[in-house]
């Protein structure tokens, strides 16, 4: 099994307006990055899955990556 990296990008309602986010973790596929995506969310934000627009979803190489986290998962030093 590959771990490979993803880059989510949507919109989630965040009180009255929708709020623009890019997100990228590291995942099997798309199914389980989607779900890391949505708990995430749900833990940092209390925001429900039923408030999140996603617009894209893609995978990426790991030296695309943008996040802190995921770089480091890579052994991609800044």
């Amino acid at each position: 099994m590959e771990i490979k990296t993803f880059r989510i990008k949507g919109k989630f309602k965040m009180g009255e307006r929708m709020q623009p986010f890019v997100w990228e973790c590291r995942a099997v596929d798309s199914g389980r990055a989607t779900e890391k995506m949505f708990l995430e969310f749900g833990s940092r934000h209390g925001t429900k899955r039923n408030r999140i627009r996603i617009s894209s979803l893609e995978e990426i190489k790991p030296e695309e990556a943008e996040r802190p986290e995921v770089k480091f998962y890579v052994g991609i030093e800044d």
